[in-house]
């Protein structure tokens, strides 16, 4: 990753866990951390 990009704190809709992301979180859309988002990756919906 870039050192200067920035990153937005967020908390991971499965296991709770506070984690920063590169972008800007919306409210009412899951946020993943890095353990957590390979078991989501499959699921997208559009």
């Amino acid at each position: 990753m870039d050192a200067d990009r920035k990153m937005y704190p967020a908390t991971c809709a499965d296991c709770k866990k506070e984690t920063q992301v590169p972008f800007q979180p919306k409210e009412g859309r899951p946020v993943y951390c890095r353990e957590c988002l390979p078991k989501h990756r499959g699921e997208r919906r559009f």
